[in-house]
């Protein structure tokens, strides 16, 4: 429930459009090269994230930006120690 988490919190904030996507087979919505093209910045939640993201779509990540957080998976959405961990961790990437 990270991704949703971090949709919800800095989708409302000004300037930014944020939407999650998951790299599952059972995404609710899956990661796909449209999503990519439309993203200035992706952020993935751990380093396996963005192996598998190299792995399925390398040559569509030609010349995006790709952070990685280090948040493990053991939150529930928009459990607060989770937002505090986003907002501490996000803005600094955001241009806004």
């Amino acid at each position: 429930m990270r991704s949703p988490t971090a949709e919800t919190i800095f989708s409302k904030w000004p300037g930014v459009e944020a939407l999650s996507a998951g790299l599952d087979d059972d995404a609710a919505t899956p990661v796909c090269a449209d999503l990519i093209e439309w993203a200035d910045i992706i952020v993935a939640m751990e380093e396996r994230h963005r192996k598998k993201l190299n792995d399925k779509f390398g040559a569509a990540l030609k010349g995006k930006r790709i952070v990685v957080l280090g948040i493990l998976d053991k939150y529930d959405y928009m459990q607060p120690q989770l937002v505090r961990l986003l907002k501490t961790k996000v803005p600094r990437y955001l241009n806004i």
